[in-house]
């Protein structure tokens, strides 16, 4: 497990939003979702959303950084242990409700869904006052053995309720989303949003697919630290490189196929700057892999930070 408090809690979040998504798209099909999923949900909801995670926080975190200083009234905690309560509630109402889904009985659908939904916009808006709120005040009163106590307090409560607890409920996790048949992100943008993202990105992207062809490079209009035009798409890469360096390539992408190496990063001093270059192989969900990606980026700037300029200082025009 690791042993970052944080990592962990926050990834409890993330892997529950990733249900509450699946579970909402379930509920915009035809007929409803099914019963398997919803008997599945209410079981992650109530046996690990409310009576796993929430207790790793209620048992451990919270009472720690109360006994630190932040108060239980009048500020963020109170309110998380208020929405611990709330949530609760809903829970229990949406488990009794899914309980009756399940069973078969189809006139629960519209007030099940609205419970579901209620529940939902309550847990993302409380985990994100956690992390963007509560979790940072904790890191700041916390030493690096409240720390470890945490991490501890969290392995206890899961030890409690069995050894394979995080392993068992993450797996049920998994099959929620996979059965909403969740889709990435990127699948919300319109293809020219997303053009504009990556154009406007201060790294440079080009994508090699799985057989060796130039598939994709960013910044095709703007200025580009290594000129490129689209004449190079469809090409094999190695007819992009010189020849001395081809070999260098073909192992790259050798060791990319075989799973033996995770990324191969180079960096040279070109016309007065220090340019960075990386290559990391890419892959789907199933693990398959799809390609290699290049980032090329100018780091002259960040290598001559110093300091700290925090994103809620006051910041002036650049």
């Amino acid at each position: 497990m690791s042993a970052n408090w944080t990592d962990l809690l926050t990834r409890d979040h993330e892997t529950t939003e990733r249900v509450i998504d699946a579970v909402s798209k379930a509920f915009e099909a035809p007929g409803g979702p099914s019963k398997s999923v919803i008997g599945e949900t209410v079981e992650y909801f109530v046996s690990y959303v409310d009576a796993c995670h929430n207790r790793k926080e209620e048992d451990h975190l919270f009472p720690l950084i109360e006994r630190l200083g932040v108060p239980r009234h009048g500020g963020p905690l109170g309110v998380m242990l208020q929405e611990h309560e709330e949530s609760k509630a809903l829970a229990a109402r949406f488990a009794s409700l899914g309980r009756r889904y399940a069973d078969g009985d189809g006139s629960v659908l519209e007030n099940l869904k609205a419970t579901f939904e209620a529940y939902a916009n309550l847990l993302k808006n409380h985990y994100w006052k956690e992390n963007d709120i509560l979790y940072p005040m904790a890191r700041r009163v916390m030493g690096a053995a409240d720390a470890d106590a945490v991490v501890a307090g969290i392995e206890q409560v899961e030890a409690s309720i069995g050894s394979d607890t995080h392993e068992r409920y993450y797996a049920l996790a998994d099959r929620i989303i996979a059965a909403g048949r969740l889709e990435d992100l990127v699948f919300g943008l319109e293809p020219h949003v997303l053009a504009a993202m990556l154009n406007t990105l201060p790294i440079e992207l080009s994508f090699v697919d799985a057989q060796d062809r130039v598939r994709y490079f960013s910044h095709e209009n703007l200025p580009k630290i290594f000129g490129r035009t689209r004449g190079v798409i469809g090409m094999p890469v190695q007819q992009c490189h010189p020849e001395q360096s081809v070999d260098r390539v073909n192992a790259i992408l050798t060791s990319f196929k075989a799973g033996r190496r995770k990324v191969a990063e180079f960096w040279m001093d070109l016309a007065g700057r220090k340019v960075h270059i990386r290559y990391v192989p890419v892959h789907d969900q199933d693990g398959n892999y799809l390609g290699c990606l290049e980032t090329v980026q100018d780091i002259t700037g960040i290598q001559q930070l110093t300091g700290q300029r925090r994103l809620l200082d006051e910041v002036g025009a650049v």
